[in-house]
């Protein structure tokens, strides 16, 4: 399906796709204004889209706003037994993402837990007593680099004023907080970030105006954002890899900065553990992640150990599974 995708994709998907970062619960109608569609022509193009694999979009928060934690664990396993253990962890609602790594023996997955003991609970005892896991290694997220459009996706069709048309405009709601009382709203919301308010009710018990009203200020105080994960290998970027690197810790900052602007790169991050920064590409084929290491990377002055494992397999993606 995926290799139908890319053959039929055209400037009106990727448009689609630059109005969905900018405003990931946009109305159809909205969007279809300003791309020169019909409302009806928008919803088709997403339905086609998310039924294929080629994006999802979650909303996300950041744990650490309700004493949570995110983490990036990496585990080795003994050889014939990566997937099961991959997709046991793919079933679970704290796993954001999971992939299978390098020879099929290493998994790496998104960790976002509401409490520490719930962290704990699978890193500390769970993780370690499962008999195909070797060892396992975590990374403790401590700043997000790369939150803007990937660049994989083109230059992008939409003008300025299209791009100003579509940005959220949000009034000033000084003293919003994340409360337990919102983890309903933010899960429902981690598995369709287009989940329509109905729904949101029906997963909160709250009234349809409540959940528009609270959506509304978790967003406008910065708390609840919109992710619209694409699968690149659609937009002829096939071959993914995670890369492990090593900075000094006072350019550290600078240097997260430098590649998250790298087009080929999704995520940067700045993480605990034997390297300090995280980075996930996606590139064409294996020639252009030799050009990416030995080019782009390489030109950064301070990169010292740098670890990379390609992604043969993606078990989970963005958000949680319904």
């Amino acid at each position: 399906m995926i290799d139908d995708m890319l053959m039929e994709s055209d400037d009106l998907d990727r448009s689609l796709m630059h109005a969905l970062h900018l405003d990931g619960r946009a109305p159809f109608a909205r969007i279809g204004e300003v791309l020169g569609v019909s409302d009806r022509t928008v919803a088709r193009r997403y339905a086609r889209l998310r039924e294929m694999g080629v994006i999802a979009l979650v909303g996300e928060v950041d744990p650490r706003r309700l004493g949570g934690s995110e983490q990036v664990i990496r585990m080795r396993c003994r050889p014939g037994s990566a997937a099961p253990v991959a997709e046991a962890l793919a079933r679970r609602d704290d796993t954001r993402w999971v992939v299978l790594l390098s020879g099929g023996t290493e998994i790496s997955a998104g960790l976002r837990a509401w409490s520490a003991s719930a962290r704990d609970e699978l890193i500390l005892q769970r993780l370690p007593r499962t008999a195909p896991v070797v060892s396992v290694t975590a990374h403790g997220v401590l700043h997000v680099f790369s939150t803007a459009r990937h660049g994989f996706e083109g230059a992008g069709p939409l003008t300025a004023d299209q791009i100003a048309a579509l940005r959220p405009a949000y009034e000033d709601v000084a003293g919003t907080h994340l409360t337990d009382a919102d983890r309903p709203l933010v899960e429902a919301l981690a598995v369709d970030g287009r989940a329509p308010y109905p729904v949101l009710a029906a997963a909160t018990g709250w009234s349809e105006s409540t959940v528009a009203r609270r959506v509304h200020a978790l967003r406008a105080a910065g708390l609840l954002r919109f992710d619209l994960d694409v699968n690149a290998a659609a937009l002829g970027r096939p071959t993914e890899v995670r890369i492990w690197a090593s900075v000094p810790p006072g350019h550290l900052a600078r240097t997260g900065a430098a590649i998250a602007a790298h087009p080929e790169v999704v995520f940067c991050a700045a993480t605990t553990g034997p390297t300090n920064l995280l980075v996930s590409a996606v590139l064409r084929d294996d020639h252009d992640l030799y050009r990416y290491l030995t080019e782009d990377l390489g030109a950064l002055p301070l990169i010292g150990e740098v670890q990379t494992a390609p992604v043969i397999r993606v078990v989970k993606r963005a958000g949680r599974r319904p």
